[in-house]
């Protein structure tokens, strides 16, 4: 970890939000699995391991993308940037996916991890946030209308999803751990 974060605070372009955004989601993923363990619920600690493992090789997807359109000039860096906004995009689901099982973790009721579950869905929130953040970045250089339209429905499908299931987790965590 500590060297991951020392590569991101350099002055080099890569690692960038993108990829951070996918490690947010890979602790969301570790907090699900632990939740899940203690509670001794085996489905939901895999599906949660399996999940972390695909937001960390995503991490890794979009340092890639990135580095692509550094390297590419004129159509070649159209197409990348064309890569370099579906791989968030794809990140996005991977948050979303995330928030679902935090959902699922808050659900199996241990009141002494209510606060874990609720960072989990607060981490997987952030990384779909910082997901479309870099969709709409590369969406700013794109040329190809139709791709980004395209790109932008499901972006902001995934937003409406997150935020309203986000606003209802806050609710039930808050409300669970304010009960006396």
């Amino acid at each position: 970890m500590e060297e991951y974060l020392t590569r991101l605070a350099s002055a080099e372009a890569v690692p960038g939000g993108g990829s951070a955004a996918m490690i947010v989601a890979a602790a969301a993923c570790a907090l699900v699995a632990m939740v899940a363990r203690i509670c001794n619920n085996a489905g939901l600690a895999a599906r949660a391991d399996a999940l972390r493992a695909r937001a960390l090789e995503q991490s890794r997807r979009d340092e890639g993308a990135f580095e692509l359109v550094m390297q590419t000039r004129g159509e070649e860096r159209q197409a990348a940037l064309a890569q370099a906004a579906e791989v968030p995009l794809e990140g996005m689901q991977i948050a979303l996916d995330a928030l679902h099982l935090s959902a699922n973790a808050l659900a199996l009721g241990n009141a002494n991890l209510l606060s874990d579950a609720g960072c989990a869905a607060e981490f997987a929130h952030a990384a779909l946030q910082g997901c479309a953040y870099n969709v709409r970045i590369n969406h700013r250089f794109m040329r190809d209308a139709a791709t980004v339209a395209a790109q932008r429905a499901i972006l902001e499908r995934y937003e409406r999803e997150a935020t309203g299931l986000t606003a209802s987790l806050r609710k039930a965590v808050n409300e669970a751990l304010t009960r006396q």
